[in-house]
């Protein structure tokens, strides 16, 4: 594909908006899964008391707070998946036929 093929996919609206909700969904859900790790590990290293009280009998405040994160991961790896079929893969599709039809007009191919 020539340079001015490559320039001409970069400005689609389409692969630009591949590439903003791409970078929007992938700050947003990494953004997330740190605050809710480093925020677990804060209350483990500085707020031991805290998660120490019980919460329901002999489990303390952390058990749930620990198996939150991971079902959380678990929630927001679904939500990128629903998202990459929903949204993601048909741009793609869009794109990838644009290029297709860019590449097929280029004299010589």
């Amino acid at each position: 594909m020539s340079t001015q093929g490559l320039q001409d996919i970069a400005r689609d609206p389409d692969f630009q908006l591949l590439q903003r909700s791409k970078n929007r969904i992938s700050l947003v859900l990494t953004l997330v899964t740190m605050l809710s790790f480093y925020g677990f590990v804060y209350l483990l290293g500085w707020q031991q008391q805290w998660l120490s009280q019980s919460f329901s009998g002999s489990i303390n405040r952390g058990i749930p707070l620990g198996i939150g994160v991971i079902v959380l991961s678990w929630i927001l790896t679904g939500v990128y998946v629903r998202w990459a079929n929903t949204q993601y893969d048909a741009l793609v599709e869009r794109v990838k036929a644009k290029m297709t039809v860019d590449i097929a007009e280029e004299p010589g191919a």
